[in-house]
Parts: C-alpha cells; sequence; structure tokens
C-alpha cells in the first residue's frame, strides 16, 4: 500500500479537483438545463426549436470530444480565461480545469433539461391555464407554479444525471485535468505491483462522492415530498 502512504496527499489534491469539477459542472448543468427545459415548453417556436436543437447536438456529441473542442479549440480563438482565488492549488483553476469543467457541465445540462421537461409535462395542465386566467404570463407561470412541482418530480433522474457527471469527470484525464483519474493513472505507472489496490482505492474513493449524492437527493426527496 505505499502507492497510498507515499503519495495521499496527490491523491487528496485529485479526488480536491474532482469535487471542484462536480460542484462548478454541477452548479452550471441545473442552471442551464432548467432554461433549456424552459425554452423546450416554450409557447414561441424559435425557443422549442433553440432548445430541440441543444438537446440532440449535445447528447449525440461524445463528452471527450466537446472536452477537445473546448480546451485546444477555443484557445486557438485567443480565449485563455484563468482564475485564481488564493495561492492554495485547490484555488487556482487553469484554462484545461475551466474548459473541461464547462464542457462537462453543458453536456450534463441536456440530460437535465430532458429529466426537467418530463416533469413539467407532468403537471397537469390546469394549472397552468388557472395561473394565466389570473394575469400570470409565461414566465411567472413556469417560474412561480409549474418548475417547483416539476422539481420534486424529478429528484431521482436529476440526482442519476449528476451521479453520471461525477463519473465522467473521468474523461477531463484526456485533456490533462489533474483529477483522481489522472493521479491514478499517474500511480498505475509509477507502482505497477499495485494494481489491484490502486483500481480498488479509487473506485471506492469515486463511490463515497457518488454516495454522498445519493444521499443529498433522498434527503430533498423527502424533505419536499407531497403527501
Amino acid at each position: 500500500m505505499t502507492a497510498f502512504s507515499e503519495n495521499w496527499h496527490q491523491i487528496l489534491l485529485g479526488f480536491g479537483v474532482t469535487i471542484e469539477m462536480v460542484v462548478v459542472a454541477g452548479v452550471l448543468a441545473l442552471v442551464v438545463g432548467s432554461l433549456m427545459a424552459a425554452l423546450r415548453v416554450s409557447p414561441i417556436a424559435i425557443g422549442r426549436v433553440i432548445g430541440s436543437a441543444y438537446v440532440r447536438l449535445v447528447r449525440n456529441t461524445p463528452l471527450l470530444l466537446i472536452m477537445l473542442i473546448f480546451a485546444f479549440g477555443l484557445p486557438e480563438l485567443d480565449i485563455r480565461p484563468e482564475v485564481s482565488l488564493g495561492s492554495a492549488r485547490l484555488l487556482s483553476f487553469n484554462v484545461f480545469f475551466i474548459f473541461a469543467t464547462t464542457a462537462l457541465g453543458l453536456y450534463t445540462a441536456a440530460f437535465v433539461c430532458e429529466a426537467l421537461r418530463s416533469g413539467i409535462n407532468a403537471i397537469p395542465l390546469g394549472q397552468a391555464e388557472a395561473a394565466r386566467s389570473v394575469g400570470m404570463t409565461f414566465g411567472q407561470t413556469l417560474r412561480e407554479v409549474i418548475l417547483p412541482q416539476a422539481f420534486r418530480a424529478v429528484i431521482p433522474p436529476i440526482a442519476s444525471a449528476l451521479i453520471a457527471m461525477t463519473k465522467n469527470t473521468s474523461v477531463a484525464l484526456g485533456v490533462g485535468v489533474t483529477e483522481a483519474t489522472f493521479v491514478m493513472k499517474k500511480l498505475n505507472n509509477d507502482y505497477p505491483t499495485q494494481l489491484i489496490a490502486i483500481f480498488v482505492g479509487f473506485a471506492l474513493g469515486y463511490m463515497v462522492l457518488v454516495a454522498l449524492i445519493s444521499l443529498v437527493a433522498g434527503r430533498l426527496e423527502r424533505k419536499l415530498r407531497i403527501a
């Protein structure tokens, strides 16, 4: 187990980067996914076209290809954002982290959109009609009446999308982000006689992250459940 005892700081750093990717990409996925779901049920035709085109394009494009386009294509256009919130390594975000996380969030947003749209379609049409009859606009009806109920109904599928996103952070290895899988690959090269232990150890790490998401989703579902 020397692979872990001698490199625990790198392992913690790798999982720290993974957690950062999950949090940032998750927020982005929820925001963009909600906007796309609103467009998909919009009474305006162009909005429905945009939402539908986004979902079809993103869902039918491999995540790695999207990350490669962001990480190596956008810098060719002289777009190279970097953010530093402090001197600590986990507070410095280079261009590869930013682009990989953005790509991951936008990719997951397509799945969040479809999950949320299914929840919106499950709401009785009479509720929207009642809201419109008292003078509420489409945006107000969606924000105040429809979306709160839809979110409660689709917590499990959204949690599944976020769990898949957590595992998809490993794809960022392909663009050089030093997340957990990147560290695992390095340890595999340095300690070829401990491959099984390394694989099991990192698998347990991902299982903990997935379990945390499932726990939060379960508690939210119970708390927001409508009798």
